[in-house]
């Protein structure tokens, strides 16, 4: 098969699956290894299209995948973070991305994390307690200072 018309129909496929929903850069990358690109040539300039064509955008990505497990997966900062450094997300996206989080829908989701956690386990004192929700709520990516704060409100009460 022609080199050019791969690389037409790569460049059509990528932009079909970039309509439906976002993807990162390293998404489309793995995708197009995965569709038989083998040119790195050709894989570059496929990204760059997507890129210049905004079907590809890192920080509209970012916010997606911020709010989305935020919102559904009930992550906290450290976790979503983490996630979006393992796609390989710039830093500067990320941090635009965690700016759609609400402190207070966030510090309303931790305070819930803990109490829900906290109905369903079994401790033999209060330390060990704090110590199993402390671990669950790090667990789920919310940092430890946050979740000290929480505890320590939950149990002066």
């Amino acid at each position: 098969m022609d080199d050019k018309l791969d690389r037409v129909e790569l460049l059509q496929k990528a932009m079909k699956a970039c309509s439906g929903r976002e993807y990162c850069i390293s998404d489309i990358r793995s995708m197009l290894d995965r569709w038989g690109a083998e040119d790195q040539n050709v894989k570059e300039q496929i990204i760059k299209k997507l890129l210049d064509e905004k079907f590809i955008d890192e920080q509209r990505y970012s916010r997606a995948f911020v709010l989305d497990h935020f919102r559904h997966s009930h992550w906290g900062r450290v976790k979503i973070t983490m996630g979006l450094r393992n796609k390989k997300v710039a830093p500067e996206a990320i941090a635009s991305g965690l700016e759609a989080i609400d402190d207070e829908e966030y510090m309303a989701l931790l305070r819930k994390t803990v109490e829900d956690q906290r109905s369903k386990i079994r401790a033999k004192n209060r330390y060990d307690l704090k110590g199993k929700l402390l671990r669950h709520a790090l667990g789920r990516g919310f940092e430890s200072e946050l979740v000290y704060r929480v505890i320590n409100a939950l149990f002066d009460d």
